[in-house]
Protein backbone atom coordinates (compact mmCIF):
# COMPACT_ATOMS: atom_id res chain seq x y z
CA UNK A 1 0.00 0.00 0.00
CA UNK A 2 1.29 3.47 -0.82
CA UNK A 3 0.38 6.62 1.01
CA UNK A 4 1.40 9.16 -1.61
CA UNK A 5 4.01 10.50 0.80
CA UNK A 6 6.93 8.44 -0.48
CA UNK A 7 10.12 10.34 -1.18
CA UNK A 8 11.32 10.18 -4.81
CA UNK A 9 14.41 8.00 -5.20
CA UNK A 10 16.59 10.86 -6.46
CA UNK A 11 15.82 12.86 -3.30
CA UNK A 12 16.49 9.85 -1.10
CA UNK A 13 19.90 9.43 -2.73
CA UNK A 14 20.67 13.13 -2.22
CA UNK A 15 19.43 12.98 1.38
CA UNK A 16 21.69 9.98 2.02
CA UNK A 17 24.68 11.96 0.70
CA UNK A 18 23.81 14.86 3.02
CA UNK A 19 23.49 12.56 6.02
CA UNK A 20 26.76 10.76 5.28
CA UNK A 21 28.61 14.08 4.92
CA UNK A 22 27.12 15.35 8.18
CA UNK A 23 27.97 12.07 9.91
CA UNK A 24 31.58 12.28 8.71
CA UNK A 25 31.91 15.75 10.25
CA UNK A 26 30.00 14.97 13.43
CA UNK A 27 27.27 17.47 12.55
CA UNK A 28 23.58 17.49 13.46
CA UNK A 29 20.94 18.85 11.06
CA UNK A 30 17.76 20.87 11.66
CA UNK A 31 15.21 22.04 9.14
CA UNK A 32 12.82 25.00 9.23
CA UNK A 33 10.10 24.65 6.63
CA UNK A 34 7.10 26.58 5.48
CA UNK A 35 5.94 25.87 1.91
CA UNK A 36 7.48 22.39 1.91
CA UNK A 37 5.50 21.40 5.00
CA UNK A 38 8.14 19.04 6.38
CA UNK A 39 9.15 17.40 3.10
CA UNK A 40 12.85 18.19 3.61
CA UNK A 41 12.72 16.47 7.00
CA UNK A 42 10.79 13.60 5.40
CA UNK A 43 13.49 13.16 2.75
CA UNK A 44 16.22 13.08 5.39
CA UNK A 45 14.36 10.69 7.67
CA UNK A 46 13.46 8.37 4.78
CA UNK A 47 17.08 7.19 4.97
CA UNK A 48 17.61 4.41 7.52
CA UNK A 49 19.93 5.45 10.34
CA UNK A 50 19.23 9.17 9.96
CA UNK A 51 18.46 9.57 13.66
CA UNK A 52 22.14 9.88 14.54
CA UNK A 53 22.45 13.00 12.34
CA UNK A 54 18.98 14.54 11.97
CA UNK A 55 18.14 16.48 15.14
CA UNK A 56 14.71 17.95 14.36
CA UNK A 57 12.47 19.71 11.90
CA UNK A 58 10.30 22.75 12.44
CA UNK A 59 7.21 23.06 10.24
CA UNK A 60 6.19 26.69 10.61
CA UNK A 61 3.51 27.24 8.02
CA UNK A 62 1.78 30.19 9.66
CA UNK A 63 3.55 33.44 10.50
CA UNK A 64 2.77 33.05 14.20
CA UNK A 65 4.46 29.64 14.16
CA UNK A 66 7.59 31.20 12.63
CA UNK A 67 7.67 33.66 15.51
CA UNK A 68 6.70 31.24 18.29
CA UNK A 69 8.85 28.25 17.30
CA UNK A 70 11.83 29.88 15.61
CA UNK A 71 11.89 33.34 17.15
CA UNK A 72 11.43 35.13 13.83
CA UNK A 73 10.57 38.71 14.83
CA UNK A 74 7.00 39.46 13.78
CA UNK A 75 8.03 42.94 12.64
CA UNK A 76 10.43 41.27 10.19
CA UNK A 77 7.57 39.30 8.68
CA UNK A 78 5.38 42.42 8.53
CA UNK A 79 8.13 44.49 6.90
CA UNK A 80 9.47 41.96 4.35
CA UNK A 81 6.76 39.31 4.16
CA UNK A 82 7.08 35.65 5.10
CA UNK A 83 8.45 34.87 1.65
CA UNK A 84 11.67 36.86 1.80
CA UNK A 85 15.41 36.54 2.22
CA UNK A 86 15.27 38.12 5.67
CA UNK A 87 12.68 35.67 6.98
CA UNK A 88 14.45 32.65 5.45
CA UNK A 89 17.70 33.68 7.15
CA UNK A 90 15.90 34.26 10.45
CA UNK A 91 14.16 30.87 10.18
CA UNK A 92 17.47 29.05 9.66
CA UNK A 93 19.07 30.97 12.52
CA UNK A 94 16.10 30.16 14.73
CA UNK A 95 16.39 26.47 13.90
CA UNK A 96 19.99 26.56 15.08
CA UNK A 97 19.09 28.51 18.23
CA UNK A 98 16.21 26.21 19.18
CA UNK A 99 17.95 22.89 18.52
CA UNK A 100 21.16 20.99 19.10
CA UNK A 101 21.93 21.17 15.38
CA UNK A 102 25.18 22.52 14.00
CA UNK A 103 23.73 23.08 10.50
CA UNK A 104 20.27 24.16 9.37
CA UNK A 105 18.30 24.89 6.26
CA UNK A 106 15.12 26.95 5.90
CA UNK A 107 12.54 27.13 3.12
CA UNK A 108 9.77 29.71 2.66
CA UNK A 109 7.86 30.33 -0.54
CA UNK A 110 4.65 30.44 -2.53
CA UNK A 111 3.80 26.94 -3.75
CA UNK A 112 0.41 27.90 -5.18
CA UNK A 113 -1.81 27.54 -6.92
CA UNK A 114 -3.06 30.69 -5.16
CA UNK A 115 -1.44 33.12 -2.79
CA UNK A 116 0.91 34.76 -5.26
CA UNK A 117 1.16 38.43 -6.14
CA UNK A 118 2.94 40.54 -8.74
CA UNK A 119 5.78 41.09 -6.26
CA UNK A 120 5.84 37.50 -4.97
CA UNK A 121 4.42 35.19 -7.63
CA UNK A 122 3.62 31.50 -7.30
CA UNK A 123 6.88 29.58 -7.59
CA UNK A 124 9.02 32.10 -5.68
CA UNK A 125 10.97 30.34 -2.91
CA UNK A 126 13.66 31.66 -0.56
CA UNK A 127 16.19 29.35 1.08
CA UNK A 128 18.80 29.89 3.78
CA UNK A 129 21.38 27.44 5.06
CA UNK A 130 24.30 27.77 7.38
CA UNK A 131 26.41 26.46 10.20
CA UNK A 132 26.12 27.53 13.80
CA UNK A 133 29.65 28.95 13.56
CA UNK A 134 29.55 30.32 10.03
CA UNK A 135 27.81 32.56 7.52
CA UNK A 136 24.23 32.03 6.40
CA UNK A 137 23.88 31.41 2.67
CA UNK A 138 20.76 32.54 0.82
CA UNK A 139 19.24 31.43 -2.44
CA UNK A 140 16.21 32.84 -4.26
CA UNK A 141 14.58 30.51 -6.75
CA UNK A 142 11.75 31.10 -9.18
CA UNK A 143 10.14 27.78 -10.10
CA UNK A 144 7.38 29.42 -12.15
CA UNK A 145 4.05 27.75 -12.68
CA UNK A 146 5.22 24.14 -12.41
CA UNK A 147 2.33 23.29 -10.11
CA UNK A 148 2.24 22.93 -6.35
CA UNK A 149 3.67 19.40 -6.08
CA UNK A 150 6.56 20.10 -8.47
CA UNK A 151 7.41 23.43 -6.79
CA UNK A 152 7.59 21.65 -3.46
CA UNK A 153 9.70 18.79 -4.87
CA UNK A 154 12.11 21.24 -6.52
CA UNK A 155 12.31 23.14 -3.23
CA UNK A 156 13.25 19.99 -1.33
CA UNK A 157 16.00 19.26 -3.84
CA UNK A 158 17.36 22.81 -3.57
CA UNK A 159 17.31 22.67 0.24
CA UNK A 160 19.17 19.35 0.27
CA UNK A 161 21.76 20.68 -2.19
CA UNK A 162 22.30 23.72 0.03
CA UNK A 163 22.82 21.45 3.02
CA UNK A 164 25.22 19.29 1.01
CA UNK A 165 27.28 22.37 0.14
CA UNK A 166 27.86 23.05 3.84
CA UNK A 167 30.07 19.95 4.23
Amino acid sequence: MTTGAEVPEALTVLAAEVLEAARARGDLIATAESCTGGLVAAALTSVPGSSDVFDRGFVTYRNTAKSQMLGVPFWLIERHGAVSEDVARSMAGGALTHSDATVAVAVTGVAGPGGGSAEKPVGLVHFAAGRRDGPMEHKRMMFGDLGRAEIRTCSVECALRMLRALF
